[in-house]
């Protein structure tokens, strides 16, 4: 049987990258809406509701618009905006966040596809957190650098036109309230918000998570070796996983560490340096916030929903 998608938002960054995916599949049918009816909202209600699962890849005022317009039982939605990333009717769709979250979202009508820089943080802080090696009410910071396409039409234009007077780090978010804070609070279990300070870099696309960890404050001081061994378990526990966890081994700096080593693939790699002697230890994960970070996670929860091969149209 061939299933009918519907990708609303097709014209963007991350609507163009799944139907990149999705090309030359003959499990499935993309339905596209004609350019001149792209803001007509009755045609864009007839395809949602024809469609068997419907993508968004919308800001999220017009996502939950859109999720208004299905009137019927069937149509299954993959939503790529914030607008339910932490709403209780949702799954969340970073299938190895838990041994089980590829069977949540396989049955899911709905899923909300994780934000870019929350799920390098998930996959390194909540394997320790389940482990008790961090307690809940850690006070977490998180640094982290993603490329311009990140930021969508706009800020592709205006990094592409600057050329090489565009800023080759800047630093936002600096409210401390950016839109990921919530997931990433909700599914790292932390009890409080993370500090979290993003950073755009002059490149196209990839990015790079760093969370740093004072340990010494701690009742019971983990090891580095116990660190990495708790996310290492983690990850081999999850059938199908895109998540990779690079070797303990001691070392002052690493070529893996770059933000577009992975640029094009659904890999994320996953590190751990730690010094035991300063109770000090740095968790990276290193991908790409247009795969793994954006479309390449969305067509992996497509494929589980549709019941075929999670690699499917992935590497």
């Amino acid at each position: 049987m061939v299933s009918k998608i519907f990708i609303d938002g097709e014209a963007g960054t991350t609507g163009l990258q799944i139907r990149e995916r999705l090309a030359g599949r003959r499990d499935l049918e993309v339905i596209s809406i004609a350019q001149d009816k792209r803001k007509d909202i009755d045609e864009r209600a007839r395809l949602l509701n024809a469609a068997d699962i419907a993508i968004l890849c919308l800001p999220d005022d017009a996502a939950r618009e859109s999720v208004a317009l299905i009137d019927n039982g069937t149509t299954r939605v993959i939503d790529a905006s914030s607008a339910f990333r932490v709403h209780g009717d949702w799954a969340y769709g970073f299938a190895e966040m838990d041994k089980g979250q590829s069977e949540v979202i396989a049955r899911a009508r709905f899923v909300s596809n994780p934000g870019c820089y929350p799920q390098g943080v998930i996959a390194t802080v909540r394997p320790l957190i389940e482990a008790g090696l961090l307690p809940s009410g850690y006070p977490l910071t998180v640094n982290a650098i993603s490329g311009y396409s990140g930021g969508g039409k706009q800020m592709i234009a205006e990094y592409e036109a600057a050329g090489a007077a565009a800023s080759h780090f800047m630093p936002y978010g600096l409210t401390f309230a950016h839109k990921h804070v919530p997931e990433m609070t909700a599914y790292t279990k932390l009890a409080q918000a993370p500090l979290f300070v993003p950073s755009v870099g002059d490149y196209a696309q990839g990015m790079m998570s760093f969370v740093p960890l004072q340990l010494s404050h701690l009742g019971v001081v983990p090891k580095g070796v116990e660190l990495h061994a708790a996310i290492a378990d983690h990850f081999a526990a999850i059938p199908n996983s895109f998540v990779e966890v690079a070797p303990y081994v001691e070392m002052a700096r690493s070529p893996e560490l770059d933000p577009q080593i992975y640029n094009n693939t659904n890999t994320m790699k996953l590190h751990v340096f730690a010094s035991d002697a300063r109770a000090q230890a740095v968790l990276v994960a290193v991908y790409d916030n247009l795969g793994k970070g954006a479309s390449g996670a969305a067509v992996q929860n497509l494929n589980l929903m549709l019941g075929a091969d999670p690699h499917t149209g992935l590497h």
